[in-house]
């Protein structure tokens, strides 16, 4: 990292910006032709989890080069400054990279979507309908990398 005196180097302190997030951006890249999407996710225990489904281009993607990085922010604010050069933004980041799976075994898929739900609702008492189970894949990020940066705080 270029900006050291912004890297954030606890691991709880990422793992806490990862927590707080609601979005995960996840990137893709087959033929040197990159592709970026924002999705909602889990975390627990560095893997990232993604649902979809079945079909689509990230699948597509995926089955063809499952090399990823992914990138989450949170606390994001325009500090207004003196002139367009004085501007700056106020943010915390966590960039990672990994090797992400497809994952289609029902009784995986559930344990993989009470953590995504655990992500935004704290609870852990879903059940997930056989016929849904069915229709939908989950994605399951392996993180072999991650860096925390933030500024302004």
């Amino acid at each position: 990292m270029r900006r050291s005196d912004k890297e954030i180097k606890s691991t709880e302190e990422i793992e806490a910006i990862i927590k707080k997030a609601d979005i995960c951006r996840l990137a893709l890249s087959v033929n040197d032709m990159p592709y970026i999407v924002p999705l909602n996710f889990g975390y627990k225990d560095k893997i990232l989890y993604f649902h979809s489904a079945l079909s689509g281009k990230k699948i597509e993607m995926l089955r063809k080069n499952n090399r990823v990085c992914f990138e989450i922010d949170i606390d994001t604010e325009i500090v207004v400054g003196k002139d367009a050069c004085n501007y700056t933004m106020k943010y915390k980041s966590v960039t990672g990279c990994g090797k992400a799976y497809l994952v289609n075994d029902a009784e995986k898929k559930k344990k993989a979507f009470d953590i995504i739900m655990k992500h935004y609702t704290k609870r852990l008492d879903f059940t997930y309908p056989q016929d849904i189970l069915k229709k939908v894949i989950i994605i399951k990020l392996q993180i072999e990398k991650m860096v925390g940066k933030k500024s302004g705080y």
